[in-house]
């Protein structure tokens, strides 16, 4: 069994140690993707719909975290809807990857790389 990763939020000799695992970092990236109008999902399927049935812990598929330090780069993939700007889409999508990971755990998110990985063909507006 591969061994979960865990990141250091803050360690505060009085009080002990919090901790966070990558995967749940990876949750927070996917959900914050297919929050973006324009994504219909993550490359390995999770949709909006599964996404909220789903344990986020188990969300990691199509998504990458790197930490050094105090400073986190997410690579992530995603199928957008077919009629979109794709640059546009994809500046969102970083934007709101990078304001809920710092939002959420204090650090700080210098890298959302974002490929496409697919176009939904299908009309879902």
């Amino acid at each position: 069994m591969e061994s979960e990763k865990i990141i250091t939020l803050k360690n505060n000799d009085s009080l002990g140690t919090v901790q966070i695992a990558d995967d749940v970092v990876a949750a927070i990236a996917s959900i914050a993707a297919t929050e973006t109008e324009g994504v219909y999902a993550m490359e390995g399927g999770a949709t909006k719909e599964l996404i909220a049935k789903v344990n986020p812990s188990k969300l990691k598929k199509g998504v990458r975290v790197s930490v050094n330090g105090e400073d986190v780069r997410i690579d992530i993939a995603v199928i957008l809807e077919y009629g979109y700007n794709i640059p546009a889409t994809c500046t969102q999508v970083q934007s709101k990857i990078k304001t809920a990971i710092e939002n959420m755990t204090g650090f700080n998110c210098n890298d959302v790389n974002v490929k496409i990985a697919g176009i939904n063909m299908k009309k879902n507006r």
